[in-house]
């Protein structure tokens, strides 16, 4: 078994995550779980630097780094963004083109999320999307019932803590606002499990519709439900570190 070793070469979890199987979060899970082998040698950390050694997961040999890809899709209420699901739910990736090469999401919406979800063939890219340290903005639109509490939605920009879960700085501003109902944008850079309705829910308000409209740089704009829409390799390198991609 190969203990922790530094050389010159690129971390094994990056280097799986660049293949496009998995995001690096999850290669190093794979490589904890004790499913990776350097040159048949099973590794039991992520911090192994490899140059050209083979790289297998679960037996299978990791393909090399595939070319950057990202492809911004409207998901549609009702679809899940796992690939596979136990409920045998209808998941996104049922929706893509047959000839989509394999993707990941960044991130994930729940069952009755809709909007902007970002699909990418590198793993490592995900990652870096994902990592609040590095402040992508995820911004939605939420219908909700109730009452709105000016101050306590001001207040959430301090982050907030609800039956032992932080969640971060939550910018609200408020769109329209009825007796019966109100539509808000939400900001935040985090993206914990059913983050926006939790909170909601504490303040006494009832989400009844909600709709991611931009990740980072990316927007849904004028997009249609299930709508599928590649960015051009020149916008990517505007947006993305060099080393990402």
């Amino acid at each position: 078994m190969i203990e922790e070793k530094k050389i010159d070469g690129t971390r094994v979890a990056k280097v799986i995550s660049q293949s496009g199987l998995c995001s690096r979060r999850e290669a190093e899970q794979l490589i904890v779980e004790g499913r990776v082998t350097v040159n048949g040698e099973t590794i039991n950390t992520p911090a192994v630097f490899i140059t050209d050694q083979s790289i297998k997961v679960d037996g299978k040999l990791i393909n090399a780094k595939q070319e950057t890809r990202l492809w911004l899709l409207y998901k549609p209420v009702g679809t899940i963004t796992s690939a596979k699901d136990p409920k045998n739910r209808k998941t996104i990736f049922k929706i893509l083109p047959k000839n989509m090469p394999r993707v990941i999401s960044v991130g994930r919406l729940d069952f009755n999320t809709e909007g902007l979800i970002v699909l990418t063939t590198n793993g490592a890219l995900a990652s870096f999307m994902e990592m609040p340290k590095n402040k992508w903005v995820r911004k939605y639109r939420a219908r909700v019932f109730g009452r709105l509490d000016h101050d306590r939605l001001k207040a959430l920009e301090n982050g907030i803590t609800i039956e032992g879960t932080h969640y971060g700085s939550v910018k609200v501003s408020v769109d329209v606002e009825k007796e019966s109902n109100s539509w808000l944008t939400i900001s935040l850079q985090e993206g914990k499990n059913r983050e926006i309705r939790n909170i909601m829910e504490h303040l006494g308000l009832q989400v009844n519709r909600l709709i991611r409209v931009s990740f980072g740089p990316f927007v849904l704009g004028n997009m249609q439900i299930g709508e599928l829409r590649e960015i051009n390799k020149k916008q990517l390198e505007s947006f993305i570190p060099a080393e990402i991609l």
